[in-house]
C-alpha cells in the first residue's frame, strides 16, 4: 500500500497566491493520478461484481491486455490513463453506475475500456483481441483518434471486434449482414483520410511537446458524450495559427514579462502566467447555444486536469487568456481533490461579477481562482503593444481586480470555510489587495470602476427583490413622506422569472470608441453611449425618455442610476442597494425617478 500524499506547506501558499511553480503543479498532477488509480480501481470492482455491464466485452481479455502493454513499456498504461481523455470517460462512466448521468447503452459506456487497452496495445507493441463498442460506425482511440468502418455504415452502437499484430489494427463488424466491411489501418502513423480521423496536434515548440486539439472523442464534453464534429481544413489552421499566437505570449523565454515587475527568476510561475506544455487538451466547442452565440466562452472539468472547452477566440491574446483561465480552474480542481475548502449546500444565490446568474460558493471560489489568473495576465500585458495593440490591458486589469477583490469578500465573510479554505482565501486576497495598490492609467481605472459597478446595480436589479413590507413602505415614503422603512434582506427573484441578458454596457466601457451595429441584438442604446462618455445629464435624460416605454427595465434603471450618481456622487449609496430604488418607483413613471433617488439617499435614510 502506498503511503498517503502530503502536500509541502510552500506548495500549497504557492498555488494560494493564483500562480505555482513546476513543483507545486506537478504535485497537483501526482494528486491526480492517484485519485484516477482509486477510480480505475472502483470501476474494476463494479464490473468484476457485474461482468455483464461490459456486454459482449470481456474483463478479464481487456485486463490482460493492458498487463502485457505495462510489462513491454512500463508507465504506458498510466499516462494513458491520466490523459483528459480517459479521466472524463472513467468519471462519466462511475456516474453512469452510480445513476447520476445518462448517456448511450451502458455497455457502450463500460466498454469503452476496451479501447483504452486497445491504445495501449498499440503503443507498447502488444497484441490485442478485444471486443470494442461502434457508434455509427466508429470506433474512437482515446489520445489518438476515430476509426471509421466502410462501407454500408453501422446504425447505432454495435460491437466491433478489433485485432492488434505489431502496431496494426484489424477491425471487422460482429454482426452480420450489416454492409459494412473490415478495417486495417496502423493508427500510430496513418495520415487522415476517410476511415481515419488522428487527433489533431498543436505544437509548443519545435521539438518539443504538443497539445491535443480534440474534435473527435465522445467524452471530449464536461459529461456526456457527444457525436464527433470534424474541423474543416480552414478551421484547423485558424486554431493552429492562434494556438501558435498565444504560445508566442505565453511562453517569452528567460525574460521577466512586461510590467510585470517581478524578478526574472519567478517570472513564470507567478498569478497569471502559465507553461503552454501543461495544457493536455484543447476542445473546440462542440455546438451552438439556444440563447446566444459562443464567442468567448469555455468550460473545464476537473475530470480532466488540463483540458479545456473553448469557443474559437478573435486573436492568440484571446486563447492566451482563455487558456490561463481555464488552467485556473484544473489547479482548483485539482487542489479541490485534496483537501475541503468549504462547506456549502450549493444554493444559487450568490453574485459573481463575471456571470449573468446566481451562483453558489463553490462557484465563486472557482471564478475568483479563474479570474485572479486573468487579472495577472493582463497585469504582465500592459505596455506590450505587441500582445496589446489597442492597449486594453489597462482597463481589463483594473476591472478584474475590483470584481475578484469583492468575491473574495463574499467568501471570507459568507462561506464556512475549513483550515485549507481560509488559507487559499487570505493568499488570493494578499495578490489582489497588492494589486489594489498598483497605479493604473487613470481613465481605465475609472472606466473599470463604472463597469463594475453598473453590473452590479443591474443584476441586484434583476436577480434581488425587496421583501412585500419593505416594498409598500418604499413606495409609500416616496409618494407621502412617510418615514424610510429600514433595508432587510432582499428576497432572490425566483428563477421561472429570469431571463437571460448580456452587459452591453460593460462592453462599451472596454472600448468606448469601438463601432457598434445598432442593429445587433446586443447594441449599446444611446443612453449607454452618452454614460460611457462621460455626458451624464444628456445620458440620464435618455434613460428617462426610454423608461417611459418600457418602465421597470432593469438595464434602464441601472443606467439611470449610473447617470444620476455621477452627476450627485453624495448619492452612491443608492447604487448598494438600487433594488430599494426600484421597488420605491414601481408603478411610477420616470418623472418620480429623481424625487425618488433624492429621498432615499437623504443623510438621514437608512442604509
Amino acid at each position: 500500500m502506498r503511503a498517503p500524499i502530503r502536500m509541502p506547506g510552500h506548495w500549497f501558499d504557492e498555488l494560494a497566491t493564483g500562480g505555482g511553480s513546476m513543483e507545486a503543479v506537478g504535485f497537483l498532477a501526482q494528486g491526480e493520478r492517484s485519485r484516477r488509480l482509486l477510480l480505475i480501481g472502483e470501476l474494476l470492482s463494479r464490473l468484476e461484481e457485474r461482468p455483464t455491464l461490459l456486454g459482449p466485452a470481456d474483463l478479464g481479455a481487456i485486463w490482460e491486455t493492458v498487463g502485457r502493454a505495462e510489462e513491454r513499456r512500463p508507465g504506458c498504461a498510466e499516462e494513458l490513463l491520466l490523459s483528459p481523455e480517459v479521466g472524463s470517460w472513467l468519471a462519466h462512466t462511475l456516474r453512469r453506475l452510480h445513476g447520476v448521468s445518462v448517456g448511450p447503452p451502458l455497455w457502450v459506456d463500460a466498454g469503452h475500456l476496451a479501447a483504452v487497452a486497445l491504445v495501449a496495445a498499440l503503443r507498447s507493441g502488444t497484441d490485442a483481441d478485444l471486443v470494442v463498442p461502434a457508434r455509427e460506425g466508429a470506433i474512437p482511440l482515446p489520445t489518438l483518434g476515430l476509426a471509421r468502418l466502410p462501407g454500408i455504415p453501422l446504425l447505432g452502437f454495435q460491437p466491433v471486434h478489433a485485432r492488434v499484430r505489431e502496431g496494426e489494427l484489424l477491425l471487422t463488424a460482429t454482426v452480420p449482414g450489416t454492409g459494412a466491411t473490415a478495417l486495417t489501418l496502423r493508427p500510430l502513423t496513418a495520415p487522415q483520410s476517410a476511415v481515419w480521423w488522428p487527433t489533431h496536434r498543436l505544437r509548443v515548440r519545435q521539438g518539443g511537446p504538443e497539445v491535443a486539439l480534440d474534435d473527435t472523442d465522445p467524452y471530449r464534453d464536461l459529461d456526456r458524450p457527444i457525436p464527433p464534429r470534424r474541423l474543416t481544413p480552414r478551421e484547423l489552421a485558424t486554431w493552429q495559427r492562434l494556438f501558435a499566437e498565444a504560445v508566442t505570449l505565453l511562453d517569452p523565454g528567460p525574460t521577466c514579462a512586461a510590467g510585470s515587475g517581478a524578478p526574472p527568476e519567478s517570472a513564470d510561475s507567478g498569478p497569471g502566467t502559465l507553461r503552454p506544455e501543461e495544457i493536455r487538451r484543447i476542445v473546440p466547442w462542440p455546438g451552438r447555444l439556444p440563447n446566444g452565440p459562443v464567442e468567448g466562452l469555455s468550460a473545464s472539468t476537473a475530470d480532466a486536469f488540463g483540458s479545456m472547452v473553448v469557443a474559437e477566440p478573435p486573436n492568440g491574446a484571446a486563447l492566451a487568456e482563455t487558456m490561463v483561465h481555464e488552467f485556473q480552474h484544473s489547479k482548483l480542481g485539482a487542489l479541490l481533490h485534496l483537501f475541503v475548502m468549504l462547506d456549502d449546500d450549493r444554493t444559487e444565490e450568490h453574485y459573481a461579477p463575471w456571470r449573468p446568474d446566481p451562483r453558489h460558493l463553490p462557484g465563486l471560489l472557482h471564478g475568483a481562482y479563474a479570474f485572479v489568473g486573468v487579472a495577472g495576465f493582463w497585469r504582465d500585458r500592459i505596455g506590450d503593444r505587441a500582445a496589446d495593440p489597442l492597449d486594453l490591458a489597462p482597463f481589463r486589469f483594473a476591472l478584474r481586480r475590483i470584481q475578484t477583490r469583492t468575491v473574495l469578500r463574499t467568501l471570507a465573510t459568507r462561506a464556512t470555510l475549513t483550515g485549507p479554505g481560509r488559507r487559499l482565501v487570505a493568499g488570493l486576497t494578499r495578490t489582489v489587495d497588492g494589486w489594489l495598490r498598483e497605479p493604473v492609467d487613470g481613465q481605465a481605472a475609472a472606466r473599470a470602476r463604472a463597469a463594475a459597478a453598473g453590473h452590479r446595480a443591474e443584476w441586484r436589479l434583476r436577480h434581488l427583490r425587496c421583501a412585500d413590507e419593505e416594498r409598500a413602505g418604499l413606495a409609500a415614503a416616496v409618494r407621502s413622506g412617510t418615514p424610510l422603512p429600514p433595508p432587510r434582506p432582499p428576497r432572490l427573484v425566483p428563477a421561472t422569472e429570469r431571463t437571460h441578458w448580456r452587459d452591453v454596457r460593460g462592453a462599451l466601457y472596454l472600448r468606448p470608441d469601438a463601432a457598434t451595429d445598432p442593429a445587433a441584438d446586443t447594441a449599446p442604446g444611446q443612453a449607454d453611449v452618452l454614460l460611457v462618455h462621460g455626458e451624464a445629464a444628456s445620458a440620464r435624460e435618455a434613460y428617462r425618455e426610454q423608461g417611459a416605454a418600457t418602465p421597470g427595465d432593469p438595464h434602464l434603471l441601472a443606467g439611470w442610476l449610473l447617470a444620476h450618481t455621477a452627476l450627485h456622487p453624495g448619492h452612491r449609496r443608492l447604487l448598494a442597494r438600487p433594488e430599494r430604488f426600484a421597488a420605491a418607483v414601481e408603478g411610477e413613471g420616470p418623472e418620480v425617478w429623481e424625487h425618488a433617488a433624492h429621498r432615499l439617499a437623504s443623510p438621514g435614510s437608512p442604509v
